[in-house]
């Protein structure tokens, strides 16, 4: 029988192992306390940046918004709108595998439905094919972990794109509530990520001058205003770093970013829009290679449009290049003013000083000064200046200047400079290299030779580079009493719709003249419109005055094709605007009246319609031909009778049967008569708008082609011929 152990004995055998425990215990705290001292000391380092990696993602970059560019009155013209790239990733750590595959029929469908670029088997493939994918993924990472391997695996399906185009943030939402998709992230894969993307609201309207910026919105600015004021527009990045918690990623913001400041601009988008579209039609029935056109508001310097349009193929031409200022060219006649106004200013002539033109050919040194005209050796004998600008005679110009400068060319020179036409200015619009600038060389001038014949060749526009820009800029100080000021684009700066910046009108040249010589200059530009080569510009209600240019295009040596052109204002008495025209290398007989004065005329005459609205019981200066009462299209006497009622207009009637009338306005009477047209025949749609007649030529089952803007002139198929179906009719437009 085995002996019991005493209580002493039971004791010792406690605390034994109350011992060991104890030991034990002190072991583990000592290891732990180790472990501890061992991380946090010696290793502290590397866990943090380990626990930095698989929590902590730092330095992301927060993206400011890019600021808006606005019209004058405030319709936007470029903004940055958000938009959504959709990824999937089919490693989120809460996404289950097999709800995912029993799920795919309905999110195919449903991306399918929303997004129909896509059939519901391609995104079906998409979903299977990455989700078998990353099954093979998750074994290997596994693997890789049993066997502790430190190789890295590639993981192709963490960030899959399922569609196709960005998303805005509607779409988005709709993503969000699809099947399966509408869970949280983690368990759905479902990934946005925010993008910036850059849109204009009116399309190409001033493209070239509004800019545009790169396809990574991050680079900024790449042209026009989006690149001249990319530091403005831009604003200032923030940092954020994205933080692991609870299984999800959550954004701390530790830098915030500074959104950019807004632009208004002094473009008015109905101006830019009629001004774009008068431009382009010429261009398109000229066939020419280029052109540009701008809108500057006389007493501010305001440019309310500019349009520069490159053919870009037959009969299609868009904003490509900054023609307003890269058009480095000879000006041609346009520039006479500057020289008669130097000539007037000198004391050099008088208006009705008269020279010899003869059969419009001047030689002077060996080579011939021509006009225009001087192959139809008509003896056109004695001119006076004014007349000689009226018809534009490069003859009587040169003339002019060689008896003033022919023994001093400088004095005539520096004349020029002095107006102000050569200054350098700063545009808002980045520009290369000589772009934007007035080249106008001196006869002492080594690295621009002077030659014998410069004098009078320049006096009428040649061997001088002028963009169109310096041009509006010289006329636009004639409208405007003699005070040259600069054309600009930009407005205001604003943040947060505050004004932080403002632009003011700056003024070139105070006076480029005195009252007497530019009240001359103005009284030849008025007869350059009412009985010179700028006729075809003249309009019915309100007086234009302006000069007419016509230049050769220096090419290789040579010259190759004409560039075109037309500069004034409006009204004559009291201008409210101001505007170029060129057109370059236009097809037909070249003419800055008939080929640019017409799409300086259609802008001038629809401005006038919309913004200037004299009233029609107004008073009428008759040596200017403004009407008292509008004149009516051809069309249907409903519409007619309904906007003439509104006007409080009278008309008298001459009804027979029909509804489809003819007008005749009058001085003082507006008369309404019908139009007799036989069933089956084609009808006289002359004096019509285009609506009307292409109305009435197709329900007849005739093909319409147009050409021009405006009311029809002109009609391919003679009125009461038989209307034949299939047939083809081409209506011109003026």
């Amino acid at each position: 029988m085995a002996a019991v152990k005493s209580k002493s004995e039971k004791g010792r055998t406690a605390l034994g192992r109350y011992a060991l425990v104890t030991l034990a215990l002190s072991l583990a705290f000592i290891s732990i306390l180790y472990g501890i001292v061992k991380i946090m000391y010696f290793e502290g380092d590397l866990w943090r940046e380990i626990g930095k990696k698989e929590t902590v993602k730092t330095d992301r970059t927060i993206l400011p918004r890019r600021g808006n560019i606005y019209a004058s009155d405030g319709r936007v013209l470029a903004t940055s709108q958000p938009l959504y790239g959709v990824y999937m990733d089919f490693h989120a750590n809460g996404l289950v595998d097999t709800i995912l595959l029993d799920s795919i029929d309905l999110i195919s469908r449903s991306l399918a439905k929303q997004f129909p670029d896509r059939s519901v088997q391609a995104y079906k493939r998409i979903l299977e094919s990455n989700l078998k994918i990353s099954i093979e993924e998750k074994k290997e990472l596994e693997k890789a972990r049993k066997e502790k391997s430190k190789a890295k695996i590639k993981l192709k399906t963490r960030y899959v794109r399922i569609i196709r185009k960005d998303v805005n943030y509607l779409e988005l939402k709709a993503i969000q509530k699809m099947p399966f998709l509408r869970q949280r992230s983690t368990k759905s894969g479902l990934i946005a990520e925010e993008k910036a993307m850059r849109m204009k609201p009116f399309g190409a309207l001033a493209g070239r001058t509004v800019g545009s910026i790169y396809k990574d919105i991050e680079r900024g600015g790449s042209s026009g205003l989006e690149l001249k004021y990319d530091s403005i527009l831009s604003g200032v990045k923030g940092r954020k770093n994205r933080q692991r918690i609870g299984g999800q990623w959550i954004d701390v913001v530790e830098t915030p970013a500074q959104d950019g400041w807004d632009i208004k601009t002094t473009l008015d988008v109905d101006i830019q829009d009629i001004t774009e579209k008068s431009l382009y039609a010429r261009l398109k029935e000229l066939d020419a290679e280029s052109g540009c056109a701008i809108v500057m508001e006389t007493a501010t310097g305001e440019v309310k449009a500019i349009s520069n349009l490159d053919r870009m193929a037959e009969g299609v031409y868009a904003e490509r290049n900054p023609n307003a200022f890269s058009y480095m060219a000879e000006p041609g006649s346009t520039f006479k003013i500057a020289s008669i106004m130097v000539a007037l200013e000198d004391g050099i002539v008088t208006p009705s000083d008269s020279f010899f033109v003869g059969s419009g050919v001047f030689r002077y040194k060996g080579k011939d000064v021509r006009d225009y005209d001087w192959r139809k050796g008509k003896d056109h004998g004695y001119q006076t200046v004014s007349q000689g600008i009226q018809h534009s005679s490069n003859v009587v110009v040169s003339k002019v200047i060689l008896k003033g400068y022919e023994n001093n060319p400088t004095r005539y020179v520096q004349h020029l400079h002095d107006l102000g036409i050569t200054r350098r200015i700063e545009w808002d619009v980045p520009l290369h290299g000589k772009e934007g600038r007035s080249i106008i060389r001196f006869p002492l001038d080594k690295s621009n030779p002077w030659s014998k014949t410069t004098l009078p060749w320049m006096s009428f526009g040649y061997e001088t580079q002028i963009p169109p820009m310096y041009i509006l800029m010289f006329y636009n100080g004639i409208a405007n009493g003699g005070k040259m000021i600069k054309p600009f684009f930009t407005k205001e700066f604003l943040k947060d719709g505050k004004v932080m910046k403002e632009f003011q009108t700056e003024v070139i040249n105070p006076s480029l003249c005195s009252e007497r010589t530019l009240s001359e200059i103005k009284t030849m530009l008025l007869k350059v419109v009412t009985d010179g080569t700028g006729k075809s510009v003249a309009s019915p209600y309100f007086s234009i005055a302006g000069k007419t240019g016509t230049a050769m295009i220096a090419s290789k040596g040579g010259y190759e094709g004409y560039y075109v052109s037309f500069c004034g204002y409006f009204p004559a008495e009291s201008p409210k605007y101001t505007i170029f025209v060129g057109i370059r290398k236009p097809h037909g007989s070249p003419s800055g009246g008939l080929m640019s004065g017409v799409v300086f005329k259609n802008i001038a005459e629809e401005l006038y319609a919309r913004n200037m609205r004299m009233p029609i019981d107004s008073g009428r200066n008759d040596s200017v031909g403004i009407k008292l009462l509008p004149f009516v299209k051809n069309g249907w006497f409903t519409d007619i009778r309904k906007v003439l009622s509104t006007l409080n207009i009278g008309f008298s009637q001459a009804m027979g049967g029909g509804s489809w009338v003819q007008s005749n306005t009058s001085e003082r009477n507006i008369e309404i008569r019908s139009m007799a047209t036989p069933k089956g025949t084609i009808p006289d749609v002359k004096g019509m708008g285009a609506r009307d007649a292409v109305y009435l030529l197709e329900n007849l089952g005739v093909k319409v082609k147009l050409n021009g803007r405006g009311k029809v002139t002109n009609q391919s198929l003679t009125p009461g011929s038989r209307a034949i179906r299939g047939s083809y009719v081409s209506l011109q437009l003026e």
